[in-house]
């Protein structure tokens, strides 16, 4: 009951917050496609691989999975802040970065395709961090934007969400008294997050992201 209400209830907060980024033309529509093109099947096979695990035993993957999920955000934040400080600091100085995916090319769909439908298999057997998971790839392997990659984030989440949310409506676990207060003040606040994004300056919002992803980690590897 509590993950399908979680799921309804954050569902409707990331359309809202998705058709207000649109609106402001803070996203990248070819990059929400294409990542909704793999993680969509991924999350739906994750769910099948969950239920085949879970009916042939009692093994519980939650806590490695979350685990390691949680080692990797905070590897891939400790490498993107260390970038970030010695641009801000030593801007002559040259680091390495990611390759850049190009979406005119076949290969850098292909790529974006492949890594969303990996991550999208990771949210279905986990349940959780799709939202950290998805940015990360943005931060690592498109040059967009921090105001766009927060609305191409939430745009893409909210297409993954409702195809997960319908298949917990049909199990009738919601709980509606715990959705509509959540609704009742998510849908507000990320309207006025949205609205933040567009008007604040790029390097302290990076930072701002960072710092929550690295608190996202922490949880995670405390389950």
């Amino acid at each position: 009951m509590a993950i399908s209400s979680d799921v309804v209830a954050a569902t409707l907060m990331k359309v809202v917050g998705g058709f207000k980024h649109w609106q402001q033309k803070t996203l990248d529509l070819q990059v929400v496609k294409l990542l909704a093109l793999g993680s969509v099947p991924g999350s739906l096979t994750g769910v099948w691989i969950l239920h085949c695990i879970k009916s042939s035993g009692n093994q519980n993957l939650d806590s490695i999975l979350l685990r390691f999920l949680g080692v990797a955000i905070a590897l891939i934040v400790a490498l993107s802040l260390t970038q970030l400080v010695v641009k801000t600091f030593f801007p002559s100085f040259k680091l390495p970065s990611a390759p850049e995916w190009d979406l005119n090319t076949n290969y850098g769909r292909f790529c974006t395709v492949g890594a969303a439908a990996i991550l999208g298999c990771i949210v279905g057997i986990t349940s959780v961090s799709s939202g950290s998971m998805f940015a990360l790839l943005l931060i690592a392997f498109f040059r967009l934007d921090t105001s766009k990659l927060v609305g191409t984030d939430i745009s893409h989440a909210a297409i993954l969400l409702m195809f997960t949310s319908l298949g917990h409506l049909s199990l009738g676990t919601v709980n509606w008294s715990l959705v509509l207060p959540i609704w009742l003040g998510s849908v507000p606040g990320v309207l006025v997050g949205a609205k933040f994004c567009q008007i604040m300056p790029q390097r302290p919002l990076k930072f701002v992201i960072y710092g929550m992803l690295a608190m996202a980690s922490w949880k995670l590897y405390q389950i």
